[in-house]
């Protein structure tokens, strides 16, 4: 198990502050050497603010772009490896349509959009503008690589520590203490538990078992460095663990593995969901101090086994959303044809939307459309976090008449 990122949050102000930025930096640096003695890799340091409306509230396409360059610049020198600017929020429907130039200004910045609002409601304005980002931005390079630094979200709260939809709660930003929160890497968690047992009591007690363990030595470590600044002007809170059991694109890291490992003969077919449904709510079942989604991250072109099994056509897209519903943190990472519509956008992302709201979970969606690739043809991304896969087909001609309208709409839980 490895730390996919400490995330630390903050408001950094307008104008940026650069000391308080530098602080921060200076802290993840002496947090990722602290987690490190005790024996965990940390992979990445990342920045959360505020979303950035609340940053830049005239919206001016040429201030937002400037300040996504400079906080870069900023964060980077400080020592952190990316910026989330948090979401476009669906009061402020004018924040949408800054979202692609400020992706495009900085390379290492993030954000997404909330396509939902507290109490169930779905913004069918939201959802056009997230897809819409998504086409936009799918054209910025010839392999859509830019869209991984997008994300569309629903009924995602802040403070989760995993990008592109990690942000600090902007009502109150300007109050609370600065905190930090751990996203980890734990796949092989599960497929350690599936190889040791042979029964799926046991599989369910040495993963909960497992979980516990790293979060209370994750834990410990990380309120001895809150206690460190307790009682100064840098006072910080831990803010949790999301112990989403994330992949990396090796067999041996795969999430994909471990439904595999369970008994089914690969990852897709019949028994698929009843695995992954097993896992996650056997990590619901443990016992630690929860941010963000802890559940189960199917991100296809990040996780090997996903990868080979959609590849081989056994895997789809309408097969990752059915996992969604229950267990999952959405549609991560998917291949598209590069002649998707807008409109055709817009029906995957009201779907998830209606997931989200219905089963009060949250959920995102990072799609990836691919120029100039048709469905089932080959990826060719050169990335390391990446594993090639098969372009997914699009079982829509998109959304019309009432669907496609201008209105909110309630979808309260079950």
């Amino acid at each position: 198990m490895k730390i996919r990122s400490i995330t630390y949050f903050l408001n950094p102000g307008m104008p940026l502050d650069l000391a308080l930025i530098k602080r921060a930096g200076d802290f993840v640096a002496q947090a990722r050497a602290s987690y490190e003695s005790v024996g965990y890799e940390v992979q990445t340091t990342r920045l959360a603010t505020v979303p950035f409306p609340f940053l830049v509230p005239s919206l001016d396409d040429n201030e937002l772009c400037g300040m996504a360059k400079n906080l870069e610049i900023s964060a980077l020198d400080a020592g952190f490896d990316y910026v989330s600017l948090g979401p476009a929020l669906p009061e402020l429907p004018e924040s949408f349509k800054v979202v692609p130039a400020m992706i495009q200004a900085a390379e290492k910045v993030f954000l997404s959009g909330l396509m939902t609002s507290d109490g169930g409601y779905i913004s069918l304005p939201a959802v056009k503008a997230c897809a819409d980002i998504i086409y936009q931005v799918a054209k910025f390079s010839n392999d859509g690589f830019s869209n991984l630094r997008f994300g569309a979200a629903a009924n995602v709260s802040a403070g989760g520590p995993f990008f592109p939809v990690s942000y600090q709660d902007f009502r109150t930003g300007d109050h609370q203490p600065r905190f930090f929160a751990l996203a980890t890497e734990a796949a092989d968690l599960a497929i350690e538990a599936a190889r040791q047992s042979d029964s799926l009591a046991k599989v369910r007690g040495i993963l909960i078992h497992l979980v516990e363990s790293h979060a209370a030595r994750l834990t410990r470590v990380s309120e001895e460095l809150a206690d460190q600044e307790k009682g100064t002007h840098h006072a910080i809170r831990f803010g949790g663990i999301d112990f989403t059991l994330a992949p990396f694109p090796r067999v041996e890291l795969s999430f994909g593995t471990a439904i595999e490992q369970m008994g089914v003969p690969a990852v897709g077919m019949h028994g698929s969901l009843a695995a992954a449904a097993f896992l996650t709510y056997s990590l619901d079942l443990a016992k630690y101090q929860r941010a963000g989604f802890n559940g189960l991250m199917l991100p296809l072109l990040e996780d090997a086994v996903l990868a080979l099994r959609a590849e081989q056509g056994n895997l789809n897209l309408n097969d990752l959303l059915l996992y969604s519903a229950v267990c999952g943190t959405g549609l991560d990472t998917i291949p598209l044809p590069g002649d998707i519509s807008r409109e055709q956008l817009t029906a995957i992302l009201l779907d998830l939307s209606a997931l989200a709201q219905r089963l009060d979970k949250p959920l995102i969606a990072r799609l990836m459309p691919i120029p100039g690739k048709a469905a089932g043809e080959l990826t060719s991304f050169d990335f390391d976090f990446f594993a090639n896969s098969r372009v997914q087909a699009v079982r829509s001609d998109g959304i019309e008449n009432l669907l496609a309208g201008d209105e909110t709409f309630r979808l309260a839980p079950r």
